[in-house]
């Protein structure tokens, strides 16, 4: 059967054949029929203030972001993690007052209910971001807590003692102890966040049967694990991960499916061993050497260090692992100003994330090019919808620095454009989606490829395999396969119909990506 190539074009992407033309190796089905069961997929972080708005009252919330599902499924997302949406004295929500509560602001726990109905009807999964090293200073255990020593909720924090250095200072040189003299608390991030005393059992009780509430009562699917390497003051791990895989058997127990992903900012040698209580942990040292590849238009030696940390993850949680990569969030500056506003970056950023082993996060917006640099407001500016900066369903809890040109910045500019960011996402994510290779494979160097301004890869699994080949550079490339990569000769992807294979040889133009079957 002569097979059709997946490439970027507007018929593609509007009339829904982009799916249905590739055979071989990496078999092909549509939407409904997805080759792979969660917690494997693409997900999207979405701020829930700052992405659409459904009352006209300027604040995102939970119905508004229902009412945009079908724009996700449609970018192919089939997960998303929702920063906090607890009750919180902030915009951002990483103080929380109640555990079991929805920020008024985003609606109820009925509101979050059909939001979580309609995402599954859509097959798409609902992680909640969950903030339990600390409290809000606001939250009623610690009001009660700090208001007297004898309170029942004295022992849920950490107070110093005649012995205590007050003066230490973090990692960061942050200050550590906060309050009066004689009262003094402990708060790793701020004043504002006192950490929670997870040696007392009541703590963890707390925070099981919080998590096991969302689980069971709202039926989300999982949880992102916020400063989940800072459960305990002290630097060693090992009591933090026997607190996850107390966890996690926790919520196993009324989901044996829950997907628990942690937020451990640090070297892999430092993330492995939390591999043993959490399914995932987000790649912060990927992230960094993707945007840099893109940006310098070299290998960065991305695929030997991936393959590195990938087989010290293995060895500590065996195959059953996943590694969650990304490019930014929603504590880094945005991708685009990160590279300048230069959109074949951009898109060859997005092509290695979307080509590399593990399951992708798209920060909102990176899709549509929206930039921000700190502080953190203005990398969590409001999404935008319309031309119309006066759509109804546009955002606007705060007056956006970098995010105000909607005619240029738009998502309906974007889709208008058969060239833009947002087509390039939406073709890569729908061509990874199709292939259970690009899923779930393995990673493996080919030397024999490597050159100036070229990366690439091959995807393996089982007696399956993809060659994948980016050109990060403003230079077109001509290659010539060695005899043990001449069987792939089939072109599966590729962002543009002047990238080929012929006869052996491999011609890409600038900033592109080809994907080849044998």
């Amino acid at each position: 059967m002569k097979q059709k190539t997946l490439w970027l074009t507007s018929a593609a992407l509007t009339c829904g054949v982009l799916l249905t033309g590739c055979t071989g190796p990496s078999t092909t089905k549509k939407d409904s029929q997805l080759l792979h069961q969660p917690p494997h997929g693409v997900y999207y972080e979405v701020f829930v203030r700052s992405f659409a708005d459904s009352n006209g009252d300027g604040v995102g919330d939970l119905k508004g972001l229902t009412a945009k599902l079908d724009y996700l499924q449609d970018l192919g997302i089939e997960g998303l993690w929702l920063m906090p949406i607890n009750s919180s004295p902030s915009y951002h929500g990483y103080d929380v007052t109640d555990y079991k509560g929805v920020n008024p602001d985003y609606g109820t726990a009925d509101d979050l209910k059909q939001l979580v109905a309609e995402a599954h009807k859509r097959h798409m999964s609902i992680l909640l971001d969950f903030v339990v090293n600390h409290t809000s200073n606001q939250h009623p255990w610690f009001q009660q807590a700090e208001s007297s020593p004898t309170s029942p909720y004295r022992d849920y924090y950490i107070w110093a003692n005649s012995t205590t250095n007050t003066k230490q200072r973090g990692d960061t040189g942050q200050e550590l102890w906060h309050g009066s003299p004689g009262n003094e608390y402990y708060a790793y991030f701020y004043e504002g966040m006192p950490d929670l005393n997870f040696d007392n059992p009541k703590v963890r009780q707390e925070i099981t049967q919080a998590g096991q509430y969302w689980l069971k009562d709202i039926g989300i699917d999982g949880f992102r694990l916020d400063a989940a390497k800072h459960i305990y003051a002290d630097p060693e791990p090992t009591r933090n991960v026997q607190w996850w895989q107390e966890f996690r058997k926790s919520m196993e127990e009324v989901k044996p499916d829950v997907f628990l992903v942690g937020e451990v900012w640090d070297s892999p040698y430092v993330v492995a061993p939390y591999l043993k209580g959490l399914n995932s942990t987000f790649n912060f040292d990927l992230s960094k050497v993707l945007v840099s590849a893109a940006q310098n238009e070299s290998d960065q030696d991305l695929v030997s260090q991936l393959v590195s940390t990938r087989q010290l993850y293995e060895e500590e949680a065996g195959k059953t692992y996943i590694d969650s990569t990304f490019l930014t969030n929603h504590d880094m500056d945005r991708v685009m100003s990160q590279l300048d506003g230069n959109m074949d970056h951009a898109k060859m950023a997005a092509s290695l994330l979307m080509t590399l082993p593990g399951d992708p996060f798209v920060y909102y917006g990176e899709e549509i090019g929206m930039e921000g640099k700190k502080p953190d407001e203005a990398i969590r500016e409001p999404f935008l919808w319309k031309k119309d900066s006066n759509a109804p369903e546009q955002t606007h809890w705060e007056v956006s620095k970098y995010n105000s040109d909607n005619e240029q910045k738009s998502l309906e500019a974007e889709q208008s454009s058969q060239t833009s960011l947002y087509a390039h996402y939406k073709a890569l994510i729908h061509a990874r989606r199709s292939s259970d290779v690009l899923i779930q494979g393995d990673l493996a160097e080919v030397p024999s490829l490597h050159a100036d301004g070229l990366l690439a890869f091959k995807r393996t699994l089982g007696d399956k395999s993809l060659l994948v080949v980016h050109n990060l550079s403003g230079k077109a490339q001509n290659v010539t396969l060695d005899p043990d990569l001449k069987s792939y000769k089939t072109t599966y992807f590729t962002t543009t119909s002047d990238a080929q294979v012929k006869s052996g040889k491999i011609a890409l133009p600038p900033y592109s990506t080809l994907i080849l079957q044998p």
